[in-house]
């Protein structure tokens, strides 16, 4: 079963890291965006689940709610308000705009979790109701696809042999493309199983994978300093 992401979107920096640490320890995927026009930026229909503070900068949790349920590839990602407008009014709007769940601050980090597992149980059955027949384990980008279940990947309809932990960098890259990912992240996802692993590694490995995947290459960006990622 895929591991379900979750997205944190606050200004707080601190609760988000408190966040992100609580919900991995529950097996949870999590990122963190620190304002609204950085969560934009992320591949968003990849998450299961946003939790959105509401009073941000100028793209508040509220419009980025609307940006989001506007836009059909995200429309149907939960959403859970966390903020500290505690108003009826501002319940309200968050519920009429389409949010699963408000949750007001301050609030224990075990509530929290219980209202997102309640919130996954019932918006996962309702995807599973509604698409019985959708492959979900293909990630796809124009003609690069990658098949999960099969550990396959194809280049404008011709496979391309990939060594597994090239197919497992590309998947990891293409799973949060738009966003840098580090050298840490990319070495704690792609290499968890290897006591010791050189940096050079990852060059290597992306060197190859760009090589082997044709045009799409180039869609693998470098970013000196930070990491590497794959564009939209």
């Amino acid at each position: 079963m895929a591991v379900e992401r979750i997205l944190i979107v606050d200004d707080e920096e601190t609760l988000c890291e408190v966040l992100k640490l609580n919900l991995e320890n529950e097996g949870y995927d999590v990122d963190i965006a620190l304002s609204a026009e950085e969560a934009l930026t992320y591949n968003l229909q990849t998450y299961s689940l946003i939790l959105l503070d509401i009073m941000m900068g100028d793209i508040s949790g509220i419009k980025m709610a609307k940006m989001l349920k506007a836009d059909i590839s995200t429309a149907d990602i939960p959403i859970i308000f966390c903020t500290a407008r505690d108003t009826e009014d501002d319940m309200v709007m968050g519920l009429n705009i389409g949010a699963d769940d408000y949750i007001m601050k301050p609030y224990t980090i075990r509530n929290v979790i219980a209202r997102v597992k309640s919130v996954l149980r019932r918006t996962s059955g309702q995807k599973i109701c509604a698409t019985p027949t959708e492959k979900t384990n293909t990630l796809q980008v124009e003609g690069l696809q990658l098949d999960l279940e099969f550990k396959r990947c194809t280049v404008d309809g011709q496979e391309v042999r990939l060594a597994r932990k090239e197919f497992e960098l590309l998947v990891y890259l293409v799973s949060h493309r738009g966003k840098i990912l580090s050298r840490e992240q990319i070495l704690s996802h792609v290499w968890s199983d290897e006591v010791v692993v050189l940096d050079r590694t990852i060059d290597v490995n992306i060197t190859r994978v760009r090589s082997k995947i044709g045009a799409y290459g180039s869609y693998i960006v470098t970013r000196s300093g930070f990491g590497y990622g794959f564009r939209d």
